[in-house]
């Protein structure tokens, strides 16, 4: 473990802001994590993220060595749509899993991801998500970044938070929605009986916030546009089954058996859009529908 010795010279900042504003290689999460598992000493004691420096501290950084990753590099095939040494874009398939997790550990983006970048994915967010700044579902498909430097992955974490980044999907829906466009506005939280499912929340939920604007209409069926501004677990598929129009496929959130056989939700992350991290240029990404959604949507125009 690599050890940093550092002496204050002012008092009353945050000592995360204070280590991170000396040792520009870490992020600020990064130095709040050291703090949280017990990496940082003052004059010899363990001390809180929030405690306030004071001069002539002295502070003990500890770097503690690298997890090894157990995670398999894969030759997996993933469309790059956008890649320099900061940010790769990608159009995630169907089917795929972003990062490992219990009976998942191979297969994932992150396999793929591994093979192809080697060791240039930012580390932020441990040895199990390297690079992943969001997520999509399994069975949602579409664009998605990824962050190949700490530094991108920092300001795009603040982008997502600060809802500033132009997320933009297609979702194929059960019944004909008569409206031409709305507006969800309801708190998702944790299902109140079943823990791996997600719901409109209003004890513990947070803000959630959907828009949605109909694109074309079908005998039983509708094809939205959706923009997100608030990025909760789940937000589209849960939200358009509160207002009565879940997705075609979703059978957590939806119906359990439907007569479209297509093995997941017919969602699809269709418009990405960020200012670049480092770049500072704005930048937008499109990914077109997967075969399988065109295929139906194809089925439902003959059926009309």
């Amino acid at each position: 473990m690599e050890e940093i010795k550092l002496v204050s010279e002012e008092s009353g900042v945050r000592i995360d802001a204070w280590i991170s504003s000396r040792l520009k290689e870490y992020s600020r999460s990064y130095i709040q994590k050291l703090l949280n598992d017990g990496h940082v000493l003052v004059n010899g004691s363990l001390v809180k993220s929030n405690y306030k420096i004071k001069s002539s501290d002295e502070i003990t950084v500890q770097i503690p060595e690298p997890e090894v990753l157990d995670i398999v590099p894969e030759n997996i095939e993933i469309p790059v749509l956008y890649e320099d040494e900061h940010v790769l874009v990608v159009n995630k398939p169907k089917g795929m899993v972003v990062h490992p997790a219990a009976g998942n550990y191979s297969g994932t983006l992150v396999n793929a991801l591994m093979d192809y970048c080697g060791d240039s994915l930012s580390s932020i967010n441990g040895v199990i998500r390297p690079g992943i700044v969001h997520r999509i579902d399994k069975d949602t498909s579409g664009v998605l970044v990824v962050a190949k430097s700490n530094e991108a992955h920092e300001k795009l974490s603040l982008k997502l938070k600060d809802h500033d980044i132009n997320r933009v999907y297609v979702a194929l829906v059960h019944g004909i929605i008569r409206e031409e466009s709305g507006k969800i506005d309801a708190p998702i939280g944790r299902h109140p009986v079943d823990r791996k499912k997600m719901a409109v929340n209003t004890n513990n939920g947070r803000r959630a916030v959907t828009y949605f604007k109909v694109l074309e209409r079908f005998k039983d069926a509708t094809l939205v546009e959706v923009k997100l501004e608030t990025g909760r677990t789940h937000q589209i598929r849960v939200h358009m089954s509160y207002i009565g129009y879940p997705i075609i496929g979703d059978t957590v959130y939806g119906k359990k058996k439907d007569k479209y056989d297509i093995g997941g939700q017919a969602l699809h992350a269709k418009t990405l859009g960020f200012v670049h991290p480092v770049k500072n240029e704005y930048m937008e990404f499109e990914a077109e529908l997967p075969e399988y959604f065109k295929k139906l949507l194809e089925e439902l125009r003959w059926d009309k």
